[in-house]
């Protein structure tokens, strides 16, 4: 990028007001451009490819593909994109997955505009970006056990009310088996039953609704 040149940022937001609210927001910025905006996630790639922007700025929770997916996409066919994720999701494992996705920064909704401006510039310019709220919230991540992708499926069902019969039927696995993986579960998320277990599945982004 020129010294001289604007930062030109993708916008990816399925909320039509967040996102015309974003825009409006960088567009304030005089060392910044928004270059294309999307509303999912297969849109965002589409628009990536076509506009090749310094930066995209991409919503977890989005249709077609997950900010998730999207991330891991863009970064795989474009190794040096700089990718920023937005979010209402502080749960240590979103921020964990969309890391391990490859996104440089990590900022949540609720926090103003004033923490985005210099966020979207720290990664434009290849910097990470990784708040000291967010940063927390990961490093409690490690004093965690973490659950088994069989586990996380338990959870999924156990999320939609099932019960363990229910479950086993579901993955085609033996009641025996689905009690061995609650019992797990409850270790490992460290509570007493299992709709606590769901709600902390729920708070740290293991599973969602």
């Amino acid at each position: 990028m020129k010294k001289d040149a604007k930062i030109r940022i993708l916008i990816a937001d399925d909320h039509y007001i967040v996102r015309i609210g974003l825009v409006a927001l960088v567009s304030t910025e005089p060392d910044m451009e928004v270059v294309a905006e999307a509303a999912d996630g297969a849109q965002a790639l589409e628009l990536f490819a076509k506009c090749n922007p310094d930066l995209a700025l991409i919503d977890l929770s989005m249709p077609v593909k997950s900010g998730i997916e999207t991330t891991i996409e863009i970064r795989k066919r474009f190794p040096a994109a700089a990718v920023l994720i937005l979010t209402a999701y502080d749960g240590d494992e979103d921020i964990y997955r969309a890391l391990q996705a490859g996104a440089q920064g990590y900022v949540l909704k609720s926090s103003s505009g004033e923490k985005l401006i210099p966020a979207l510039r720290s990664v434009a310019a290849g910097q990470r970006w990784i708040p000291k709220d967010v940063a927390s919230r990961l490093a409690s991540r490690s004093s965690f056990e973490q659950l088994t992708p069989r586990e996380v499926q338990v959870l999924q069902e156990l999320a939609k009310g099932l019960a363990n019969k229910e479950i086993a039927d579901t993955l085609n696995i033996t009641e025996h088996t689905t009690k061995d993986h609650l019992k797990s579960i409850l270790s490992k998320l460290r509570v007493a039953d299992r709709t606590e277990a769901v709600t902390a599945a729920l708070q740290r982004g293991i599973i969602h609704l």
